[in-house]
């Protein structure tokens, strides 16, 4: 069984198969997956923007929502799936990037 998410603490920038690119707070676990989607040509490539990021409101609210919509994709994935994200959740990343000098 797949686990939640967890703790975001990092940065992540991937590029989708079509060129187009996005910002996603993420964790080592979500990077290493991301790399396997990659690895696996479901995504071009993954770069990791920013380490250890401040556990801000912002990271908390995000963290808490990405946990209670989606599991962690385990290493048998067969796709990318991106973690879509609410208007009030895209705002809150825009913050992340805002609070981190990202972007």
């Amino acid at each position: 069984m797949a686990d939640q998410p967890g703790t975001l603490d990092l940065i992540e920038e991937i590029t989708r198969k079509d060129g187009s690119k996005y910002y996603e707070i993420g964790n080592m676990v979500h990077n290493g997956r991301a790399e396997l989607a990659a690895e696996r040509n479901f995504i071009t490539q993954v770069r990791i923007l920013k380490l250890n990021i401040p556990h801000s409101q912002n990271v908390i609210k995000y963290e808490d929502y990405i946990n209670s919509h989606y599991q962690m994709q385990d290493e048998s994935m067969d796709h990318w799936e991106e973690w879509k994200k609410t208007p009030e959740m895209e705002k809150l990343v825009q913050a992340i990037l805002a609070e981190n000098h990202v972007g």
